[in-house]
């Protein structure tokens, strides 16, 4: 009885530490489930965060590519602008010297399309209002007998002011002794006949036989532009031919007339 006792007993102890064994195994198994399934949710997540990261990674060189791209275009465009400016700039230029070439074309035509001394002086008044903006001008010839400078054509000026200078008297009578333009580059519309914005001798054959006095310019008219000077240029060389040979051809009678001796002279 002793040893069935024993056996019995040792059979139960057996058997508890068995069942305990096995429950601890079972234990053991889950929390290695549990932390296996907890490693396998941290795998999943870092599969995850790897993937994003590659995919922000892509994103950000698409936006580096995008982004020189952008800067490309944007050079390229400034540099389109740029040229554009270029070509309106040039074609404004270009519009200005055929605007001006046009000016000094009908300006040339005037002054040598009339035989008719009063027609010359009629286009030299409109030459000088239209086409170099003078306001206020007189027009003055060399009486050759008297050695003074004579008025022969004035605007906008009271013509009680309009008087005859001596040879070297002030700005008119200066320019025609000495042939020298006298002209000032700003504040054109100062009336002074002491010191006028223009003085233009009038010259043929090297030598002065006239000149055109501007006392003021137009009130738009701030500075003189190249194409004044330009005008300026043709005026003092042809206007006083102009004015020559139509005094000479007035009294030919006609052109055949004018032409009289021009055979025997060639």
């Amino acid at each position: 009885m002793d040893l069935v006792k024993e056996r019995d007993a040792f059979v139960r102890s057996f058997l508890k530490k068995g069942v305990e064994y096995t429950e601890l195994l079972l234990r053991e198994n889950r929390e290695l489930r549990e932390e296996l399934d907890q490693l396998r949710g941290e795998n999943t997540q870092l599969r995850s965060q790897v993937a994003s990261d590659d995919a922000i990674r892509d994103l950000l060189r698409t936006v580096e590519r995008l982004e020189a791209e952008r800067r490309g275009l944007l050079e390229r465009s400034k540099s389109l602008e740029r040229t554009e400016q270029e070509h309106e700039t040039r074609q404004a230029q270009i519009e200005q010297e055929m605007n001006d070439l046009a000016n000094l074309y009908v300006a040339s035509f005037q002054l040598h399309g009339s035989l008719s001394v009063r027609r010359v002086v009629r286009h030299l008044q409109d030459m000088m209002g239209q086409l170099v903006g003078a306001d206020a001008f007189v027009i003055y010839l060399i009486d050759e007998e008297t050695h003074r400078v004579v008025p022969i054509a004035h605007e906008v000026i009271d013509p009680a002011e309009v008087r005859p200078f001596d040879l070297g008297e002030g700005p008119v009578g200066e320019a025609c002794m000495t042939g020298l333009r006298r002209i000032r580059e700003h504040d054109l519309q100062r009336a002074d006949r002491s010191d006028p914005v223009a003085v233009i001798p009038l010259m043929a054959d090297g030598k002065p036989i006239g000149v055109v006095e501007v006392v003021t310019a137009l009130e738009q008219k701030h500075e003189w532009a190249s194409v004044d000077h330009e005008l300026f240029e043709l005026l003092a060389a042809h206007a006083g031919a102009a004015l020559i040979a139509a005094n000479l051809y007035d009294p030919a009678a006609g052109p055949l007339g004018a032409l009289r001796g021009l055979l025997q002279k060639l």
